[in-house]
């Protein structure tokens, strides 16, 4: 059985959805670690509610390198195999992905490489789009900039509000998070320069 260790900020619904697949049996795996940066997250509450090991680590007064390798430390510890970000509001030091090469998955409200970053709903209501969507990839050294595992798109309604997309994408999110983690724990993905190839 593997281990996945999940980072998370604040409401952590992206990381409720998958502790509900892996409850069912729909992912292959167990939780093994659930930490956050802040102490009072939501989804920490949550996890804590779901009987799952919790952490909060604080950044107070810490270099950013020396934080990710507490945190490294603790994933290490709890024998992670795969790290998802859900939500986790901060950008992983080269002293953190390089600890998990290959093992680390982030999900964004967007279909990257457009609207990389922040409030990528509202850059893509902005920009005028007629579709955006949700990507699950691979993180490395950049900011949004990895390998793409899944996509979904989402039609961009005349009358869309930020928070009316943001809950059409979410549920999107919640969907290919979850096969995402599947496939990564399933060993089908390979990675072929910036594509990833899914193995049958």
């Amino acid at each position: 059985m593997k281990n996945i260790g999940i980072l998370l900020s604040g409401r952590g619904s992206n990381f409720e959805a998958i502790a509900r697949n892996v409850a069912a049996g729909k992912i292959p795996a167990k939780i093994a670690l659930v930490i956050s940066n802040r102490e009072q997250a939501p989804g920490l509450k949550r996890a804590r509610q779901m009987g799952l090991k919790t952490l909060f680590i604080s950044p107070k007064g810490k270099e950013r390198e020396a934080y990710d390798q507490e945190v490294v430390t603790a994933l290490k510890v709890a024998k992670v195999d795969l790290v998802c970000l859900a939500g986790f509001m901060r950008i992983l030091s080269p002293v953190f992905v390089r600890a998990f090469p290959g093992r680390i998955l982030n999900i964004h409200p967007a279909l990257l490489p457009a609207f990389p970053g922040l409030d990528a709903q509202k850059q893509a209501l902005d920009y005028g789009v007629k579709f955006t969507g949700c990507t699950v990839h691979i993180v490395d050294e950049g900011m949004d900039t990895g390998p793409i595992v899944l996509q979904a798109v989402v039609t961009v309604l005349d009358d869309d509000t930020e928070e009316s997309l943001s809950a059409r994408i979410l549920k999107e999110e919640h969907r290919i998070y979850s096969e995402a983690v599947c496939l990564m724990l399933e060993d089908k993905v390979r990675i072929e320069g910036r594509r990833t190839v899914l193995r049958q």
